[in-house]
């Protein structure tokens, strides 16, 4: 778009720009800033107009891209073309994702690169390797407080084998997923130490203050993210002596998106490693960018421009590399992080649907489906070239954070609801087979979060350790139920490794000082290969689940309507303990795909005469993950315990 002040500007920085710069081959750089700088201009007048370096931080942001643009490798620039020729890509039902930690997985980047092929014969194909830039020992918030934002952490390799890495995914065709921390750093970061030592430049690349005054102003509306470990949101520094905003833990200092040097710090964060060969990039604690006295400082209008901006800027660079929202809030916030008032994704491409995943163990717990109906009726439609990130389980703890009129509308009381669903999890009634611990239990507010593996939170570790076979018979059916509707529901399915094997709670963690205190380290495990060969050995746990998830995968990667086009119908029924949804073709009528997911304990029966186009079309329904007919009698559906169907109309 043309715009006189916008290109005046562009005409001021290109002719300042410095001759290493101007006399590289920018042609396609050019091309895109051009199609880009109304929207950057704006964006970054909006954020920073008002102050007198404007200019010369509109330069910088400029050149920053520029040499990023010029470091890029010709391999990913290539990729990058052929990206925006394909430019929904990442829409297809093809892609199906794992979250890993690598000394968990592999034991370091080199462990993880050996065993690429593991990903192959499940059907993985995007892999999540969680944050592996340098940290401190124990002070690292499992990986999540970075002290140097372009070195690869030690303890798992070198950049030269995230490089390696990098480069064997993609002779595979496998998408490699990375964490940069937007919101905070380690407080032994660079810039941290140069604060300490009272170098003012870096002082205000954090908030920090002389005195309690602006702290305590800003603590008046502030939430606690780890109210039992670090209560508050500010800690006093000694060496510095100043008070520094620390959010999440005291050793994690928040940067300051006031000041733009941060800004353009972190874009050349990002794009330094979108030309590692990064090809998604999870932006972390994204809700917490934009601090403002008087809010929750969550979720404010500027964390959205500064989204767009970053976004904005690596389209001109890297177009091809995709932006993940780390936003675990509610789903009127949460669908904000794709862009507001836009047809396609001008923030993040990729958004986390933790909604979804809590209501699904509402669904587990209470073992019927009619919070998951409610819930899901109130997420918001996302953007057409958008996608959710559908989970089960991840590396964090499961936050109850559905919505309470929809916990109303389902029949219960919110607050003794979600008391009961605590307990469950925490096994505490005798029906429970659950083994979960508490994570973040919030004394003022009453709240409570859960830790826990998936295999320990549906019971297999109890059926294990008692040896009940129907026990270990239902944990499984769960497990394939739950994973069941992250491949058919719309969106890239991400699984979180162990899952596929049945890992179950890993207790080491409590001989560890830096971790016992953390009940999230219950659930990321240190994979038994010897175990993980069990996938291999008919009647084991590891082959029931790893054969039936490769069974699933390979499944969805051949059914094209659940590609993710908004193409999802929720079918209200008249069983409670149903959850049912149509996935269909937008371009090619009749072409549909019918999801039927029983939470309850006995089977279920669904009279399809309540779903038009599917009545008296029995003798032509098939269930597309076993190949058989669906079993149905009468006009009615027989849904065995925990059990699910892809039905489709042969």
């Amino acid at each position: 778009m043309y715009e006189q002040i916008s290109h005046t500007l562009l005409n001021d920085i290109l002719n300042q720009i410095k001759p290493e710069i101007s006399n590289a081959d920018l042609r396609h750089f050019y091309t895109r800033l051009g199609a880009n700088f109304y929207a950057i201009h704006s964006l970054f007048e909006k954020l920073y107009g008002d102050r007198d370096d404007f200019q010369e931080h509109a330069l910088r942001l400029v050149e920053t891209m520029a040499r990023k643009y010029i470091n890029r490798p010709e391999e990913l620039k290539n990729a990058d073309a052929e990206r925006e020729r394909d430019y929904n890509w990442f829409l297809s039902q093809k892609w199906v994702g794992m979250a890993l930690y690598a000394n968990g997985f592999g034991g370091d980047l080199k462990g993880v690169c050996n065993h690429l092929g593991y990903f192959q014969e499940l059907g993985v194909n995007m892999v999540h390797i969680m944050p592996i830039m340098r940290c401190p020992e124990g002070k690292s918030d499992g990986g999540y407080a970075v002290s140097n934002f372009r070195e690869i952490d030690e303890r798992v390799g070198s950049l030269e084998d995230l490089t390696s890495l990098a480069d064997e995914m993609r002779q595979r065709e496998l998408l490699l997923v990375m964490d940069v921390v937007l919101n905070h750093t380690s407080d032994e970061h660079e810039w941290a130490e140069k604060a300490r030592k009272g170098d003012p430049k870096y002082q205000d690349y954090y908030y920090t203050f002389e005195n309690r005054t602006v702290p305590d102003m800003f603590e008046q509306s502030m939430l606690e993210v780890f109210p039992q470990t670090a209560p508050g949101n500010f800690t006093w520094d000694e060496e510095m002596q100043r008070w520094v905003m620390t959010v999440f833990n005291n050793y994690q200092w928040d940067l300051n998106y006031n000041n733009p040097a941060v800004l353009i710090e972190m874009l050349d964060v990002i794009l330094f490693w979108a030309n590692q060969g990064v090809d998604v990039l999870r932006l972390d604690a994204v809700a917490f960018l934009w601090k403002k006295i008087g809010s929750t400082c969550q979720n404010e209008r500027e964390a959205h421009l500064i989204l767009q901006l970053l976004k904005d800027c690596c389209q001109v660079v890297a177009p091809g590399v995709l932006f993940i929202a780390e936003a675990i809030v509610s789903p009127s916030e949460v669908i904000k992080y794709f862009g507001e008032d836009a047809v396609i994704a001008k923030e993040c491409e990729i958004a986390y649907n933790a909604t979804f995943m809590a209501l699904m163990w509402d669904a587990v717990a209470t073992k019927n489906a009619k919070l998951l109906n409610h819930g899901i009726k109130s997420l918001p439609v996302k953007l057409d070239r958008a996608t959710w990130l559908n989970y089960v389980r991840c590396h964090d703890d499961i936050g109850l954070g559905f919505d309470d009129r929809d916990v109303i509308l389902a029949g219960y009381e919110p607050a003794s609801h979600r008391h009961f669903l605590v307990d469950y999890f925490l096994g505490k009634f005798d029906h429970s087979h659950a083994r979960g611990l508490p994570f973040g239990q919030n004394l003022k507010t009453g709240d409570t979060r859960i830790s826990g593996s998936l295999a320990s939170l549906v019971g297999l570790q109890y059926a294990i350790e008692t040896g009940d076979i129907e026990a270990t018979d239902n944990a499984i059916k769960v497990i394939l139920l739950l994973h069941s509707l992250i491949f058919s529901f719309g969106g890239i399915p991400l699984l979180y490794y162990g899952d596929e094997i049945g890992t179950l709670n890993d207790d080491s963690y409590l001989a560890n000082p830096y971790k016992m205190d953390d009940t999230r380290w219950v659930h990321r495990p240190t994979i038994n290969w010897e175990k993980a060969d069990l996938r291999n050995v008919p009647g084991t746990v590891e082959y029931a689940i790893f054969s039936a998830l490769k069974r699933m995968i390979a499944v969805r990667k051949e059914i094209e309507v659940f590609a993710d086009f908004n193409n999802r119908e929720l079918i209200e029924v008249d069983n409670p303990n149903l959850f049912v949804f149509e996935r269909y073709n937008l371009h090619r009528q009749g072409d549909h795909v019918l999801v039927v997911a029983n939470f309850h304990s006995e089977p279920q029966y669904l009279n399809l005469s309540e779903i038009g186009e599917w009545k008296q079309q029995q003798h032509q329904v098939v269930d597309l993950y076993t190949g058989k007919s669906a079993d149905i009698y009468k006009d009615t559906l027989v849904i065995p315990r925990f059990g699910f169907y892809w039905l489709h109309l042969a």
